[in-house]
């Protein structure tokens, strides 16, 4: 193990919260039972808002961002993990009151860790991250409701990370998925990941009546706001929507109609805070099912220098697909 090391620390200057790299030491690091050496972190909508201080996503300052990460345990007062074990951490609350994973070394509480799978390397698990997984736990959402094969599914935010992972579970487990975006120039990486249909942004972006014509079985929503309302007044009778962003807004003007007229369901996906056999299972279902050429094809690497301009372009919706963040870099 080597100190000094660097970090993405997020601090308050002048009023503003600020990301910058900073050089940490052991000592700095919370006094959690588990010290990892990450191997890579990831990019996500959340990480932008922390990192480019577009939303006050810190809860606590200093924090070192980054809501994911996977590597090594280095050292264990845990019972439960010793040296040499490959784990992966989404979500409780790192990045946000707890100290996050763009950094080389980590102290994290045993729960929260979760074994690495041994279908994946660090890397791919990052290439997947909580975007990934929280698609996977859509997914999951939906099946246990109940989808009708019979009737498209769609996935907004298509060519984002959610919907990108979202689009190439569903078209796996043979559901026509239709990918909604507002970036056109993506329609040929849709069609690659499984989209059977691609449809602008737009149409669902405008506010219509309560209740319109039934078009969709279920569906995948990481935008919220109109188009969500919208996504539910198309939804079909018994329709589900598992809806798991809020990139479009985090209001909701619809109508109780889809709801008590047609049976539609809302499902709200929660990955900071899931019960771990789900995240289990969420896993298993990405180990299983997703593509690593697919999960290839929308991934990038960059280094932790990268990370303030990706977090300004990740906002403003010009990231495609997985950024992985080796730490290391």
């Amino acid at each position: 193990m080597a100190e000094p090391f660097e970090a993405m620390v997020a601090e308050e200057v002048d009023g503003k919260v600020v990301a910058r790299l900073a050089t940490l030491t052991f000592a700095d690091l919370p006094d959690h039972d588990v010290l990892v050496e990450i191997a890579c972190s990831t990019l996500n909508y959340k990480d932008g808002l922390c990192v480019s201080g577009a939303g006050r996503i810190a809860r606590r300052l200093p924090m070192v961002c980054g809501i994911d990460l996977a590597g090594t345990v280095v050292d264990s007062r845990s019972p439960d993990w010793k040296p040499g074990d490959r784990v992966v951490v989404n979500g409780w609350g790192l990045s946000e009151t707890e100290w996050g994973g763009y950094s080389r070394y980590q102290c994290l509480k045993s729960q929260w860790l979760m074994r690495l799978p041994d279908g994946f390397t660090p890397e791919q698990a990052m290439a997947i991250g909580t975007a990934g997984y929280t698609a996977a736990l859509a997914v999951d959402a939906l099946e246990r409701h109940g989808i009708d094969k019979g009737r498209d599914v769609l996935v907004t935010g298509a060519a984002g990370g959610v919907g990108s992972v979202a689009i190439a579970l569903l078209a796996k487990a043979g559901y026509r998925v239709v990918a909604s975006t507002g970036r056109p120039g993506e329609a040929d990486y849709l069609r690659a990941l499984g989209a059977a249909e691609v449809i602008d942004r737009a149409t669902l972006a405008g506010k219509g009546g309560p209740l319109q014509k039934e078009r969709w079985g279920a569906a995948v929503d990481s935008v919220g706001g109109q188009t969500l309302a919208t996504v539910l007044a198309q939804a079909t009778t018994n329709g589900a929507v598992a809806a798991c962003g809020l990139a479009g807004g985090n209001d909701l003007p619809g109508s109780v109609f889809p709801f008590i007229l047609r049976g539609v369901a809302l499902l709200g996906i929660d990955s900071v805070y899931a019960a771990m056999p789900r995240r289990v299972a969420a896993w298993n279902r990405l180990d299983r099912d997703l593509d690593r050429g697919l999960l290839a094809r929308m991934t990038t690497v960059a280094g932790l220098t990268d990370v303030p301009r990706l977090a300004h372009e990740i906002v403003a919706g010009q990231v495609r697909g997985r950024v992985v963040i080796d730490v290391a870099r």
